[in-house]
């Protein structure tokens, strides 16, 4: 019996179904890692969560990589911690893969070469992660599960997606029992994104709304009046990523620079892969956009969308002569 796994690794996390063999789960998973270590952990984690394993492999089988190579399953993990020309390219060809065959891909990295592997992926929606433990991979690897029948909906039945659900609560689990034996804490994923979904101010035109932006160094100094706070208490009582990231994105169109997504977490005051988890959330409930550099494809930035600028604006304008105190 597995150590990591004391209920016995994959006995409930499995089910019989049209698979390549008897008991074998249909959802398939990809696994690639320099260190072989890292590969053979995370292997053993997606197993004893009751995958099957269709390929395992170094980067270099990225590189290599064509439609016909690797076997890739239904979801794709890959840890990419340092990159080079070829290996970004290789990423970039699997996430056109990816998306045009409706796979789920989990990316991990390090902060040094978060802005290379976030320009290369922009085609199939992949949850990114920093640095991160088992157990915010086996979170991240059932979030892109639970996603799979919106990916591929014509090839999931019913029965699929009732499976699909189970498993995603029991990788929760299993995230926490992980978490429990190594003393670190549960990531928590974000998961109502209908949460940033609104609509735009109705009371201000776009060019007026526009016109009621504070100077953006009010901006910096509430945001540097927020961080003050944890000098002298604890920052995560007072973590607010969303609105942290809002009000960096706010200064930063007012001063006409760029964001990074790189500047952008570390503006959120939360760890890496909970930034990322929050961005991807506010993308898609149309508060940020993702913009590719002119100058340079491989690089994308961050900003706000007209629709969030206008909002920022109108909220501003409310509070008229009295935004610079606010903390």
């Amino acid at each position: 019996m597995n150590n990591a796994y004391p209920w016995g690794a994959g006995s409930d996390f499995s089910y019989e179904g049209q698979g390549d063999g008897a008991g074998e789960a249909r959802i398939g998973v990809s696994v690639f890692a320099e260190r072989t270590s890292l590969r053979e952990s995370m292997q053993e984690d997606v197993a004893g969560a009751g995958f099957r394993i269709t390929e395992a492999g170094n980067l270099a089988r990225l590189v290599d990589m064509e439609d016909a190579g690797p076997a890739l399953g239904d979801i794709v993990m890959v840890d990419c911690p340092l990159v080079e020309p070829s290996l970004l390219a290789g990423l970039a060809r699997l996430d056109l893969v990816a998306a045009r065959k409706g796979l789920g891909l989990v990316v991990s990295t390090s902060v040094d070469a978060l802005d290379d592997v976030f320009g290369a992926l922009d085609q199939s929606q992949p949850q990114i992660l920093v640095a991160p433990s088992r157990a915010e991979r086996l979170v991240a690897l059932g979030q892109v599960m639970s996603q799979l029948p919106q990916r591929r909906v014509r090839e999931l039945s019913d029965e699929d997606r009732l499976v699909i659900l189970r498993l995603t609560q029991q990788i929760t689990e299993i995230g926490e029992k992980l978490s429990g034996l190594s003393g670190a804490a549960v990531p928590k994923p974000v998961d109502q994104p209908s949460a940033f979904r609104f609509e735009p101010p109705a009371n201000a035109a776009p060019n007026e709304a526009a016109a009621s932006l504070p100077d953006a160094r009010i901006i910096r100094r509430i945001i540097r009046n927020r961080q003050l706070r944890g000098r002298f208490l604890n920052p995560e009582l007072f973590a607010d990523p969303a609105w942290d990231m809002l009000l960096d994105l706010t200064a930063a169109h007012l001063e006409k620079v760029r964001v990074s997504v790189t500047s952008l977490c570390i503006a959120s005051g939360v760890p890496p892969t909970t930034a990322l988890r929050w961005i991807g959330q506010m993308t898609e409930g149309g508060l940020l956009k993702r913009v590719e550099d002119d100058q340079d494809r491989r690089r994308a930035f961050i900003v706000l969308t007209d629709k969030a600028r206008d909002a920022m604006a109108a909220y501003f304008a409310e509070l008229g002569n009295t935004a610079h105190r606010m903390v």
